[in-house]
């Protein structure tokens, strides 16, 4: 089920999704999840916080493993479905121009994102 969610300090949706899934999937508050990206890009020397290459690597250091799904229907997932399938964890999931966090089978976002195709998600071992 999708749960309304905007950890924003501005309550803003300003293409920051990268930053809000964070915030759920390493218990973060809004502002250290930007950091972290800040952090990561700079190493990275690139000026996007939301580039895929960034984001994906704070997930890594944090324990975090990606898993490729089919995007081509009939075999594809959209965001309701794999939530069905997924009734436990905490997830990253990416379709492609979206990042939102799926916990214990409910999806956390701006709005309703449940009908967009899911192409990757992150998980840890241990959910």
């Amino acid at each position: 089920m999708w749960r309304q969610y905007n950890p924003n300090p501005n309550g803003l949706n300003t293409d920051d999704c990268t930053a809000r899934a964070l915030t759920l999937a390493l218990d973060v508050d809004w502002e250290t999840a930007f950091f972290l990206l800040a952090l990561m890009a700079g190493k990275m020397a690139v000026m996007q916080l939301d580039l895929n290459a960034v984001w994906w690597a704070v997930l890594r250091q944090h324990g975090y493993y990606r898993k490729s799904l089919p995007d081509e229907c009939p075999d594809c997932y959209t965001v309701r479905e794999f939530c069905a399938e997924h009734p436990d964890g905490v997830y990253v999931l990416y379709t492609g121009r979206h990042v939102l966090t799926a916990i214990d089978g409910d999806w956390y976002d701006t709005a309703d994102s449940g009908d967009e195709v899911v192409i990757y998600y992150w998980y840890r071992k241990d959910d």
